[in-house]
């Protein structure tokens, strides 16, 4: 997740609407693959990567993010293996799965940056991206975050293939508070002042449980949206 963000909700990260429906997107997402090494590349706080950690079979993730102040290793209580990398280069090799939640919407050669994380996967190995979508919903939100582009589900597969991966599956995340989410965003831009804010911010327990509730049942029928949302989810593999 991007630090920014995390400055914003600093301990209530793992109980935010947001950040946990997209976590449960991405468990299901990769539910039923075989898994024992991962990347998470652009990992920031490593949120995701403590996510999967726990909800997998995975026993290695390396965290790479070029945030890092230097490389570091952290062996979990059950064994398994958590490692800080600055440079994808220094980062394992012939993994099982990468995954890279927002991480292409920041840098302008988007398919360099996913060619050079399918060399890190090995053959019939996976990769899983998260991108905003849709151009017409860029904000301040965006300009806050320094995103380069935001994403629709065709141009996100086209990457894929660009990158040398098969898709696998591919769908818009967030739709059912997608409606909710347009209008204030295009109701956004009749006002003055367009300084780059983050849209992100702590809800009261009661709107943010709402949320999720909200999110929890499109995750159980995920899969299937391809019309629209705010998130563009792809899964994709190595052939």
């Amino acid at each position: 997740m991007d630090l920014k963000e995390e400055e914003i909700l600093g301990d209530k990260i793992g109980d935010h609407w947001y950040y946990q429906s997209k976590a449960k997107a991405m468990e299901r997402a990769l539910d039923g693959l075989e898994v024992s090494t991962a990347l998470d590349i652009g990992s920031g706080s490593g949120f995701f990567a403590n996510h999967l950690l726990q909800n997998s079979d995975i026993q290695q993730i390396d965290c790479v993010d070029t945030s890092y102040e230097a490389d570091g290793e952290e062996t979990l209580a059950d064994g398994k293996v958590l490692r800080q990398r600055r440079d994808l280069n220094d980062a394992l090799t012939g993994v099982d799965l990468a995954v890279l939640m927002d991480v292409c919407e920041h840098v302008e050669d988007d398919t360099g940056l996913l060619r050079a994380t399918v060399e890190r996967v090995a053959p019939g190995g996976h990769v899983f991206v998260t991108v905003p979508a849709f151009q017409w919903l860029w904000s301040g939100h965006d300009d806050f975050l320094g995103h380069v582009r935001r994403y629709t589900l065709p141009e996100v597969e086209a990457l894929f293939e660009r990158a040398g991966l098969v898709v696998d599956s591919g769908h818009y995340f967030f739709g059912l508070v997608f409606p909710a989410a347009a209008a204030q965003r295009l109701m956004g831009r009749r006002s003055t002042d367009q300084k780059p804010a983050s849209k992100l911010k702590v809800y009261s327990p009661v709107l943010n449980g709402v949320l999720k509730s909200i999110s929890s049942a499109e995750t159980r029928i995920q899969g299937r949206n391809r019309l629209g949302g705010l998130s563009v989810v792809v899964l994709g593999h190595r052939p």
